[in-house]
Formats: C-alpha cells, structure tokens, sequence
C-alpha cells in the first residue's frame, strides 16, 4: 500500500554530520543522530518507470539528499523526487525483531535496517540488490569498512570482462572516486573471521534503489551510505534475509 501521508507531514532525518568519504570501510560517528518521528506504515514496492516524480521538493529532502563535500570529492545531488518515497532514509519501528547494533537486510523488500538504541526504533535505507547481493544469507559480522575504497573486480569477473583487467587486484584496482563502482563507503562481511565477498556500499546510480540490479551486492545512494558508516557500531552483527 501507498504511504497515505503526503509528503508534507513526513520527518525527514538530517545528517548527523559529514563525516569524511569512502567505500567499503567506516566507523561509527560519536555524535548522536537527532531526533526524528518513527514511521510505522508499511509499504509495497513498485517499479521505477525512470522519469515519474513521486513527490515534490522538499527543503528537508533537499538537505538530505543535496549536494555534498566529502574528503574533496563532491557528490551530486540526488533527483529523489524519481524515487518512491519508501526508499527515502527514515526512522521507522524495529519491526525486525532484532537487537540495538544490528544491521538487517532484507533483500526482498529492497531495505537495509539499523536497529537502534533501545531496539523500538531502526533506521531504515532503501537498497538495490546486485546479482552478487543473491548469493549470501544469514549472519555476519561488519568487519572492515572503509571510505573511498578502491574498487578491485574478483579475478571470476574479470575473467568474463577482460575490460576490466587494468582494474584487477593484481593492478591495483581502480582508483576511489564519484564512477568507482563502490561508491564513498564501502561495509566489508565477514563470517567466521573470513571474508564472505558480501558487501554493503555506496553507488552513484540512485535509479537503481528499490531495484534488482545487474553487478554488486548491496548498493545505497551515496548519501546514504555516508549517513549508515557514521552510526553502524564498530564490528556490528548484520543478518541478510534473502
């Protein structure tokens, strides 16, 4: 079901602050978000016809999803009137029977959940979901983060795009920056201290949230990322529901 409220009666989160970019490692911020309503509407997921708008603009949005300067690097706005406004960051009830500290992915909705203290409450992202994002499930630990990662393709991919060589872990991989396709954040997985090559990260392609996507694993708007890596506690517990 549609969310009933128009866009004019929804609390938006601002940032907690802009904390320095990259991709596939961060740690938690010590400052603590503010405060922000909790949503409790459920919500379907639709297709993305590529140039509806969902919504007017909004000077919180705005704020949330506007430019930014991160560790020099600039992000671009995000046109999020394009995207359905459940994908939009937001407190919600912890409706995933989780404990504070735990990340929840729930592949099948396209959302990403980070319980917060207390457990009533969760922070909750849109995500796209790569073809690398279906092939793990169950419980693991956020071992390693990193801010504007370098992107190194596994030999298995690059074995099927021989384009992608010059960016192989034997070269060094591509250099961080706005087309990495890790993004400015990047959440490494690990399952009994090894690595399950499942990531959380950041992406430039905010038309794909809410998506089944063609590479990766679990993708945010940049935005959002950033927003995650500055409140995921350092070693946080993560359960991905397929």
């Amino acid at each position: 079901m549609n969310d009933p409220h128009p866009l004019s009666r929804r609390r938006f989160l601002s940032f907690a602050g802009l904390a320095a970019a990259s991709t596939l490692a961060g740690c938690a911020s010590s400052s603590r978000p503010p405060v922000m309503p909790v949503r409790t509407v459920a919500f379907t997921r639709p297709e993305i016809p590529g140039s509806v708008e969902y919504t007017p603009r909004s000077a919180e949005l705005d704020l949330i999803y506007g430019e930014m300067e991160d560790s020099g690097f600039i992000i671009p706005a995000v046109p999020y009137q394009q995207i359905p406004p459940q994908f939009y960051r937001q407190r919600v009830s912890n409706t995933t029977g989780q404990p504070a500290g735990t990340v929840v992915v729930d592949t099948a909705a396209r959302f990403l959940y980070l319980v917060e203290s207390g457990g009533a409450t969760a922070m909750r992202y849109g995500v796209g979901i790569g073809r690398e994002g279906f092939a793990w499930q169950g419980e693991g630990v956020i071992w390693w983060r990193q801010k504007w990662p370098r992107w190194k393709p596994p030999n298995e991919m690059v074995a099927r795009k021989p384009e992608l060589a010059k960016y192989s872990i034997e070269n060094g991989g591509m250099d961080p920056g706005l087309t990495n396709p890790l993004g400015a954040r990047a959440l490494y997985i690990f399952q009994n201290r090894e690595d399950t090559l499942y990531r959380l990260h950041g992406s430039p392609e905010w038309n794909s949230i809410g998506k089944a996507v063609s590479s990766g694993c679990v993708r945010l708007i940049n935005q959002d990322v950033i927003d995650l890596y500055d409140r995921v506690p350092e070693k946080a517990r993560i359960v991905v529901w397929q």
